[in-house]
């Protein structure tokens, strides 16, 4: 990533060999290193590498008003190139050779599960900017985004509601991993405590990367035909799939009012260079949109068009995503935790953790308590516009507690 100006690492072996003999501590000096495990390469690249550069707009903000402790944050990027278990072996680079005091990283939760037993073992802290499927709790990352009863189950409710479009059938087409399989087991038994039959829903997985969705796609136009109540496809599909089950899903000439889709993993980023106007009502959730209304939102966008400019970061100056939003909190909660305690060391920063509060672009004030790394942050559903983005369907009225394991698992 050599547009931002700050050491890269790079995978493999060439890494090993490229650290420095010694490396200081973080806190040696006059900087602090937190160090990137987000991808500008491989089938995630797309979304994952604009998360490096907010990573680095954020530190310089921080960095502008006197940075932290009196140390300006130094941003050490890598390059994961979307392979789960390399996301370990540059967080362990990152933590053991660079020192670095904080990670930011992973999109997938395959990556991020690839990456817990490192900073478990090293007691590192790794800020995680994507909504998950919960069922997880550790003490050793920051859960920046929302577990299902607080982003998925409100979206299905929604769709589910006479203000949506009283959904009673459903098509779960997801890419084979932790993520959909554990949300899709989630809705199962949801919907089972509603009441709802089997027969109900169907479930289809495909691997990373799939790009051919003709096949699928006629599936659930079969599914949408048995009849039985309205359909709707609960998406979770991840990284260039979704652009290609969009592509299919528009050839094929489904109007989103017959069959809406709802796209868990679906961001701004994704509708780029795709005539959305056949797509214009089908829906997403998420804790950011980028047409979300307030001050602090036109502020952030303006920030963000004004930092690819100056950096020269090869993505649209005028679209943003949530998990960029996520990691730029994250890096502002770090910093904020980091003064509170007076100290780098990862038991003092997550013991400050516990009544922090952040405000975010969205318009909701970030919080958390001691009870867990998670987040309490609002949530909204967004429905494609003709524009290539989403307008605001639906929000929540505060922030909700979040709930690390579900019981309808």
């Amino acid at each position: 990533m050599p547009l931002i100006k700050r050491r890269s690492l790079l995978a493999g072996a060439a890494a090993a060999l490229a650290a420095p003999a010694i490396v200081r501590p973080a806190w040696a000096a006059d900087t602090v290193k937190v160090g990137c495990l987000f991808s500008s390469s491989g089938t995630m690249a797309n979304l994952e590498g604009r998360l490096n550069y907010i990573t680095q707009m954020a530190a310089d903000e921080i960095n502008a008003s006197g940075g932290v402790l009196g140390r300006q944050i130094e941003v050490v990027t890598t390059n994961p190139n979307s392979d789960w278990p390399t996301y370990a072996q540059l967080g362990r680079q990152l933590l053991q050779e660079q020192k670095v005091a904080a990670l930011f990283g992973c999109w997938t939760s395959v990556a991020r599960k690839s990456v817990l037993p490192v900073v478990e073992q090293n007691d590192g802290l790794l800020f995680y900017p994507l909504h998950f499927e919960g069922d997880e709790n550790s003490k050793n990352i920051v859960y920046l985004n929302s577990p299902p009863a607080s982003s998925v189950l409100p979206a299905v409710d929604y769709l589910m509601s006479g203000d949506g479009v009283s959904a009673k059938r459903f098509f779960m087409l997801g890419t084979d991993y932790v993520w959909p399989r554990t949300i899709n087991k989630i809705l199962k038994g949801y919907w089972k405590s509603k009441g709802i039959p089997e027969s109900a829903w169907q479930e289809q997985y495909v691997p990373f990367g799939f790009s051919n969705f003709q096949s699928m796609v006629n599936q659930i136009r079969s599914f949408a035909s048995q009849g039985g109540g309205q359909p709707i496809v609960v998406l979770t599909v991840v990284g260039s799939s979704i652009a290609d089950f969009l592509r299919e899903y528009s050839n094929q000439g489904i109007q989103p009012t017959d069959l809406p889709v709802l796209g868990l993993d679906m961001v701004e980023a994704d509708l780029e260079g795709l005539n959305t106007a056949s797509l214009v009502g089908n829906l997403n959730c998420w804790a950011y949109l980028q047409n979300a209304p307030g001050p602090r939102n036109q502020k952030f966008l303006a920030d963000w068009a004004a930092y690819v400019q100056k950096s020269g970061a090869p993505y649209s100056p005028h679209v943003a995503i949530d998990p960029m939003v996520s990691t730029y909190d994250g890096v502002h909660i770090w910093a904020n935790a980091a003064k509170k305690a007076g100290s780098f060391d990862v038991p003092e920063v997550r013991a400050a953790f516990a009544g922090l509060q952040f405000p975010d672009p969205s318009g909701y004030t970030l919080k958390m308590t001691a009870a867990n790394n998670y987040v309490s942050r609002g949530v909204f559903i967004g429905s494609i516009n003709a524009n290539q983005g989403f307008d605001v369907l639906w929000q929540s009225k505060g922030t909700p507690t979040p709930v690390p394991y579900s019981p309808y698992g």
